[in-house]
């Protein structure tokens, strides 16, 4: 029974891959180790991998191994595996956030084997063969330029409201939009990677929601939860020069708000001309 049993869960695989890779154009179709314990990891795993049309991923219990169908042009195994150890699962390339991994149930708390997490800087660190050190270069370089890109188009759009200029406002988040939007996940380092999953919707939704007006108090408003998930993703991204967490107490009917900026003098977007000054540096961001 048990031989009969094994047979027909490796046909049901085999179909459902075969489906899978119809629906998937471009598939590529891989096998990796992930660990879990349960049925209820087997949901969260599957659940986490899968992009509609884009990645499929099929994962056995007793062997702990996946199958990832995947659209090669759009996503890759390391994306994949990184949203997955985002879910609290790890693999053997990538380690979930101990606090996700902690608050899983306890069914699901796998014992956890020491590995470390693959990121943009150690794969630099290890090349050995010239055209893989370059290779890596080429990488960080471009993660480099991605966020770069957002985070002057994040200054252009202060500067903007310490100005006052609601049009102008609305124009530098419509390009800061373009720029997150253009973020390639699978090329950030583990630890940027994290922060961006858990802020990326937040920034989007952020600039979108400015770029689509010129009330300046709204775009104020907006702001607030806005400076605060950048500040998160350039805590660990970092930045070219030191950046300046600068805090207003008047700002957020008094509940006080911050911003970012190059500048160590401190130019208020939440109030422009009205209190230029009003606030002061809390952290320096090297």
């Amino acid at each position: 029974m048990n031989s009969i049993k094994k047979i027909l869960m490796a046909i049901t695989l085999l179909l459902s891959v075969t489906i899978a890779s119809a629906q998937i154009k471009n598939a590529t179709t891989e096998t990796v180790k992930i660990y879990g314990n349960c049925d209820m990891c087997k949901n969260k795993i599957e659940t986490a991998g899968t992009l509609k049309k884009v990645a499929k991923v099929e994962w056995d219990k007793d062997s702990k191994i996946a199958t990832l169908t995947y659209d090669s042009t759009k996503t890759s195994q390391d994306e994949i595996l990184k949203r997955i150890a985002l879910a609290g699962y790890d693999s053997d390339k990538f380690l979930a956030p101990d606090d996700t991994y902690d608050a899983l149930h306890g069914c699901c708390q796998y014992e956890r084997e020491a590995k470390v997490a693959v990121s943009t800087e150690m794969k630099m660190e290890s090349a050995t063969a010239e055209n893989h050190a370059n290779h890596a270069a080429v990488v960080k370089q471009q993660v480099d330029t991605e966020l770069k890109v957002v985070f002057d188009t994040y200054f252009l759009l202060k500067d903007a409201l310490v100005k006052t200029d609601g049009k102008a406002a609305a124009t530098v988040a419509k390009d800061l939009l373009t720029a997150l939007n253009g973020v390639k996940m699978n090329n950030l380092a583990m630890d940027v990677h994290i922060v961006w999953m858990k802020e990326m919707n937040g920034l989007r939704a952020g600039a979108k929601n400015i770029s689509e007006t010129q009330d300046i108090k709204r775009q104020r408003e907006i702001f607030i939860p806005f400076s605060k998930s950048m500040y998160e993703l350039i805590k660990v991204a970092k930045y070219e020069t030191p950046v300046y967490l600068q805090f207003c107490p008047m700002a957020n009917d008094g509940k006080g708000a911050n911003w970012l900026s190059k500048e160590n003098a401190v130019k208020n977007p939440y109030y422009g001309s009205q209190m230029m000054t009003c606030g002061k540096t809390v952290e320096t961001i090297q």
